[in-house]
């Protein structure tokens, strides 16, 4: 007679707690048994039981137990020094935005005659370039369309 081997199982995803994953990846580390011959014992399929060995030895039992793969320390340095120097390039965006709007302070002509200037060249909305240089939109969509012409300095008698 032949032997015939049923399978009850229903195909299920079987979850193993990170306890049992470390101790059948610890029985291939320590012991000189193969990964072919633990994995059956243990009723792990040998891919996975290698995929859990070489996450275990990349990065240790967090891996493991998250099931996933580990930043190693040269992309997290190359993160942050990704993020060092955003941090540099927006701080001297920041200080010449403020030295502008000194500038822009201390400037003879009037704030509604530079936002012309500036929204005529056509690289920033009228919007934006109203609100930077705080000058009223209305009065310079005016200004724009030739309907308001510029006021006279005030002089007190």
């Amino acid at each position: 007679m032949s032997e015939i081997e049923i399978i009850t199982d229903g195909g299920r995803c079987r979850r193993w707690s990170a306890a049992e994953k470390l101790r059948i990846v610890e029985e291939t580390l320590h012991d000189s048994e193969s990964i072919s011959a633990v994995a059956p014992r243990n009723g792990v399929a040998p891919n996975l039981l290698y995929r859990w060995r070489k996450l275990m030895l990349e990065g240790g039992s967090v891996a493991v137990y998250q099931d996933d793969s580990v930043n190693g320390n040269n992309i997290v340095r190359e993160i942050e020094a990704h993020i060092r120097e955003l941090e540099r390039q927006l701080g001297r965006k920041t200080m010449e935005v403020e030295i502008l709007k000194e500038a822009l302070d201390k400037s003879r002509l009037k704030k509604t005659d530079l936002a012309c200037a500036v929204v005529e060249t056509g690289r920033f909305a009228m919007k934006v370039v109203a609100e930077t240089l705080g000058v009223s939109r209305s009065n310079l969509h005016e200004r724009l369309n030739g309907r308001a012409k510029p006021r006279r300095g005030y002089h007190k008698a």
